[in-house]
């Protein structure tokens, strides 16, 4: 006799199986779909951000700090894309695969390094900026072989524009003096975001970074951190391609503070028995 469990077992695996070459039919379908019509499809989009789905559970594997930043980043990004009326669905999709290139050498970055270990502190510093800015290139390589489209290998491309790996540049000019140093050598090749949701990926990915290194998360605190970072992305024209008005930066920054704030949100110390 054959165990009834054994049956369910064996249709289970079945099941998920089946699901998952309907899901890689219907993406190779969209992608066919998209390429000759260039448009993404809002049913690729919602099938790309299944947290579920082996790629993502892979990339929560192999580097889970990046994918918990991922996270972050996809909610930060959602809400201010609501807030500016942009396509919310794509800047979420976008913000979860805007850093899969890391998945090639996780531990290369701190967010990956339970032990506190970093091997870009044995390189020198070019060759270290050098290690981090592949991280695009290589998520782009990761993102064809995976089928993703245009839109989304557009988030990973440019979520860095053609800013400076700035911690690697400036310890590098405090080395040798800024006239030694080829400031191109730690400069992330581009190109700069080229819509309002690339743009708001671009804000959201460098102000959740900086927001984990904050101590205070006071009002004020959080409010300077938003404009400094921001006024920085202008100020360098990283934004100067996305099509955002100065009315729009406003009221990203406004949603920015407002959903950091919620966030990092102050709660009450619990009261400890005293001991008689």
């Amino acid at each position: 006799m054959t165990d009834t469990r054994d049956k369910h077992d064996w249709r289970s695996r079945s099941h998920v199986k089946g699901a998952r070459l309907l899901t890689k039919a219907v993406l190779w379908l969209a992608h066919v779909w998209e390429r000759i019509f260039r448009q993404t499809s809002h049913i690729t989009l919602l099938i790309l951000t299944d947290t579920g789905s082996d790629f993502m559970r892979e990339f929560a594997e192999i580097a889970p700090g990046t994918f918990q930043h991922s996270l972050q980043v996809s909610n930060l990004a959602t809400d201010v894309a609501k807030q500016l009326g942009a396509n919310v669905l794509l800047v979420r999709t976008g913000a979860l695969y805007h850093d899969i290139g890391k998945i090639s050498a996780p531990y290369h970055y701190t967010e990956n390094q339970p032990t506190g270990v970093n091997p870009l502190l044995k390189m020198s510093n070019r060759e270290a900026a050098q290690t981090v800015i592949a991280h695009v290139s290589e998520g782009v390589k990761i993102g064809k072989a995976n089928m993703l489209p245009d839109s989304i290998l557009h988030f990973i491309e440019s979520h860095h524009g053609t800013s400076i790996a700035r911690y690697f540049y400036n310890s590098e000019v405090n080395k040798l003096g800024q006239k030694a140093v080829n400031v191109d050598d730690f400069r992330y090749p581009g190109p700069k975001p080229k819509t309002r949701e690339a743009a708001i990926l671009m804000m959201a990915d460098a102000i959740e970074a900086r927001s984990r290194s904050l101590n205070d998360y006071s009002v004020q605190c959080i409010n300077e951190m938003v404009d400094d970072m921001i006024d920085q992305q202008v100020m360098d024209g990283q934004l100067s391609e996305s099509n955002l008005r100065f009315s729009d930066i406003a009221i990203v920054k406004a949603a920015f503070k407002q959903s950091l704030l919620r966030m990092h949100h102050h709660r009450i110390q619990y009261p400890t028995i005293h001991k008689s």
